[in-house]
């Protein structure tokens, strides 16, 4: 198979695999050029490639277009090929950043020594020094998880489901504890324990994981309570959610895809678990432990715990400005700025600071009085 074949089929076989260009609204944008995205990673934009080393692999997951034993054509790279070939789009200005996965070949040891041959042919024989981000295999062992926090600036490794329970129901024969959480635990140990040593940065990469949502009978609260636990034990950067679409010859072809609406929700609550300081038990599940679909989850926590409590702007700390629907970390910095310097008056200043006050007025008070109603603010 020609190397531009098997270009046109590993990068479209990377399109499974939610990452940076992903926001907390969970809208995933068109490419710009084919498998290139517009991407936001360690702060800044990039053009990010997504791409398989191979979509070869000899797992059987019920879910998976890439599984063992399923008919279709497959390619794989080479390391030094695949190295080559992204060197020279960068020499070109074509990418900025990289997102590099696998199917399982030989192994997941094996196939990790490839994915880490290949970063290291390009920071060491074409010094490349952009962003990597780098795929764990199930079952990889510390030292190549260090190795490959040696090379990238984000590692990752897909949980696929919130426990084993629900794992069985996707993957029966991957091992959620020993193959799969504990690589994530070992690269959050050497990120707390050990001295950051990597070359280029200085500082160990960041950590995400990610889920298949709505294969598993799981919960939003099953999802969101893995997350949290995470994010608080390893310190985890951002957790993604990829919506379950039935595949063709898989197990699980008869079942309803998931509505997108739910990982968008699951993308904003984990948004409020990690950036806004809420509680888990805070979110608004109704009775089955699942999210709203009609309604923004920090609107909702609004709605049963503002509504009769509104925040007082001129009082209130950053963490109740951030809270309220309207209201981002950037808004409530402008707004403790505009108090220090006595600029808030009337609900036009909020809106000139960024508030939107057709979210937020319903649960704000100014000076003591409640704002008017949303519909009769004048457009900032």
């Amino acid at each position: 198979m020609d190397i531009e074949t098997r270009w046109r089929l590993l990068t479209q076989a990377a399109l499974w695999e939610p990452a940076e260009e992903t926001g907390p609204s969970g809208r995933t944008p068109e490419p710009v050029m084919d498998c290139i995205y517009e991407a936001r990673a360690s702060g800044r934009p990039v053009r990010l490639l997504k791409i398989l080393l191979t979509s070869a692999c000899e797992r059987d997951c019920f879910y998976c277009p890439f599984r063992a034993g399923r008919s279709f054509r497959r390619a794989t790279f080479r390391p030094d090929e695949l190295a080559r070939l992204f060197a020279e789009m960068h020499r070109r200005g074509l990418v900025d950043g990289l997102f590099l996965s696998s199917g399982i070949i030989g192994g997941g040891l094996r196939t990790q020594d490839r994915l880490l041959a290949t970063v290291e042919l390009l920071r060491r024989r074409y010094d490349y020094r952009g962003y990597i981000h780098l795929k764990l295999m199930p079952g990889a062992e510390p030292d190549q998880i260090r190795e490959a926090m040696r090379w990238a600036d984000r590692i990752s490794i897909n949980l696929e489901a919130p426990n084993p329970e629900r794992l069985a129901r996707l993957a029966p024969h991957k091992a959620f504890a020993a193959e799969l959480e504990a690589a994530l635990t070992t690269a959050g140990r050497i990120r707390r324990e050990e001295l950051p040593s990597p070359p280029g940065s200085g500082r160990w990469p960041s950590l995400t994981t990610q889920f298949v949502v709505g294969a598993a009978g799981e919960s939003d609260r099953e999802l969101l309570q893995t997350v949290a636990r995470l994010h608080r034990e390893i310190g985890l950067a951002r957790a993604y959610f990829s919506s379950f679409h039935p595949v063709p010859d898989t197990p699980l072809e008869g079942l309803p895809p998931a509505p997108p609406q739910r990982a968008q929700r699951l993308y904003q609550a984990e948004w409020l678990l990690r950036v806004y300081g809420f509680r888990l038990e805070e979110l608004p599940f109704d009775e089955q432990g699942n999210l709203p679909l009609d309604e923004d989850p920090k609107l909702a926590w609004a709605r049963r715990a503002l509504r009769e409590r509104p925040v007082e702007v001129l009082r209130a700390s950053y963490e109740e400005l951030i809270r309220v629907p309207g209201i981002g970390p950037k808004a409530a910095r402008a707004i403790l700025r505009a108090r220090r310097e006595g600029r808030l008056s009337q609900p036009e200043h909020l809106s000139a600071l960024g508030v939107s006050l057709r979210r937020a007025a319903p649960f704000l008070l100014l000076r003591g009085r409640r704002l008017p109603h949303p519909l009769q603010l004048p457009l900032p």
